[in-house]
């Protein structure tokens, strides 16, 4: 039997789509998480495949980039999507995810953590973010509208809705995103949270804001 152990900081970002799989799959898994400032991600960052974290420890063998890890579960537990064609789609949605994520939301992550002033964050997200974000919502949107049955792609859960789900919660803590506004977000959000092993999870993982 597989032992699996999942490398991160204390944050969900980046990791917590692969966490959430575990969970739903119902696969035992070691959470190990970073803390930042504690001297651990010094001694071990030049050991990890690509100097960086999530890596995900299967038996020894591991893989790196929390995409790989996150298709790689996803295939395994049976969460990729019923055909090829719906594997596409679900990869589609997360590399449109991860599009939106690499530049206008680390921008602002990145400009309070160098001690911007609150008129260049509020500069950045009015001005880089926010037209970003519009466009990014509103494909998605468009893609549940088209798919009718509550879930991005096909008929049942797939890790792109896990990927989006947590996107809507990082920004969510962020202020970022108002579920009132856009209820067919804020649907698939519930709808998520709802199925009982991703539930248990979420109201038991440590709360953090990325």
């Amino acid at each position: 039997m597989p032992t699996y152990k999942l490398t991160y900081f204390n944050s969900r970002f980046y990791a917590e789509p692969a966490r959430i799989l575990f969970h739903l799959a119902g696969v035992p898994f070691e959470d190990i998480r970073i803390i930042h400032g504690d001297g651990t991600w010094e001694q071990i960052k030049d050991k990890t495949p690509f100097g960086q974290v999530p890596v995900l420890n299967i038996n020894g063998f591991e893989i790196p980039q929390s995409t790989a890890i996150i298709r790689y579960l996803a295939t395994k537990f049976g969460y990729a999507g019923k055909t090829p064609e719906e594997q596409a789609w679900a990869d589609a949605i997360c590399d449109q995810v991860r599009d939106f994520m690499a530049v206008p939301f680390k921008d602002i992550v990145v400009a309070k953590r160098v001690g911007k002033t609150e008129e260049e964050v509020s500069q950045l997200i009015n001005e880089g973010f926010v037209p970003g974000r519009d466009a990014y919502f509103k494909i998605i949107t468009r893609i549940l509208e088209k798919n009718k049955s509550g879930f991005l792609v096909g008929d049942g859960i797939t890790f792109a809705d896990i990927v989006v789900v947590e996107n809507l919660t990082t920004l969510q803590k962020n202020q970022l995103f108002e579920a009132s506004k856009y209820p067919e977000l804020a649907a698939l959000r519930e709808k998520v949270y709802a199925i009982p092993a991703i539930k248990k999870w979420v109201e038991a993982r440590p709360d953090t804001q990325y």
